[in-house]
């Protein structure tokens, strides 16, 4: 089911179910978990994805772009759903997302999943990230995407270029999804990323079962994974083989079976 809520467009299966939302990263969509929705709803969960505000459907009127923002419409979301406690998982942006969701109202989750994001600032080169802004704000998002096909993403592995080669239009899907994200929202959010304070005596304090998850590839977020991982009083970390930034894309079979076994885990 495909629906709004609270100025949120959201993609839905499994009504009745364990609550889950899943959230995706910068300049992503929810299309970005597609592939899994069925299967999650097949395992007995309500799964809820959300284009995130400036992504995707989600364009909300006068907005301030940021994490809190962010957060407070997680819980607006989650609040008209009825949930009272949910299983989070945040890829990338969306992961830092869901660090300040468990950080705000730890008891509400029942299970945290961080998925190739970090516990602090993304070491993105900043004057590559202020060009990107430039390009954005003085020319569009048809202007930025033009110069990535010419020089390639900051975060480009071997998993992702095989993506594009292997699985007809994906370079398509990925070319809209980053037309559809606002400007503003770009300009916000990339400089939040890269400029984020450590959050990692914060997470110290949390006692939500958690996961954290990196494709073995992405090398600008191992570090920051294990740091992350090591913050998290019982995270467990786990790298994917012969994937890069989105392993739930680039290694679904795998991807899958480990959050899946590790939330009927904490579930049980």
């Amino acid at each position: 089911m495909r629906t709004v809520r609270v100025g949120l467009a959201t993609t839905e299966a499994g009504e009745g179910g364990r609550p889950l939302l899943l959230i995706h990263g910068f300049t992503g969509a929810r299309e970005d978990f597609d592939d899994h929705v069925p299967a999650f709803a097949a395992a007995g969960w309500h799964v809820v994805v959300p284009d995130l505000p400036g992504h995707g459907d989600s364009h909300p009127q006068d907005i301030v772009h940021g994490f809190d923002t962010y957060a407070g419409i997680v819980f607006a979301l989650v609040d008209s759903l009825g949930w009272d406690r949910f299983a989070l998982l945040g890829h990338s942006m969306g992961g830092v997302v869901a660090q300040h969701v468990a950080l705000a109202a730890p008891h509400r989750l029942t299970a945290l999943v961080l998925m190739d994001t970090s516990p602090d600032r993304f070491h993105v080169d900043a004057g590559l990230v202020e060009a990107a802004c430039e390009i954005v704000s003085t020319k569009g998002m048809d202007a930025l995407l033009a110069v990535q096909k010419e020089i390639g993403g900051p975060l480009e592995t071997e998993a992702a270029r095989r993506l594009r080669v292997d699985r007809a239009g994906w370079e398509e899907q990925q070319d809209r999804k980053l037309l559809r994200a606002a400007p503003s929202m770009y300009v916000a959010m990339s400089r939040a990323l890269i400029a984020a304070p450590s959050r990692a005596e914060q997470l110290g304090q949390l006692s939500t079962p958690t996961l954290v998850i990196v494709g073995e590839q992405d090398l600008p977020l191992l570090d920051a994974s294990a740091r992350l991982a090591s913050a998290i009083p019982g995270a467990r970390l786990v790298q994917i083989a012969d994937a890069g930034h989105s392993p739930q894309v680039e290694a679904p079979e795998r991807w899958f079976a480990l959050v899946r076994t590790f939330l009927n885990e904490v579930s049980a």
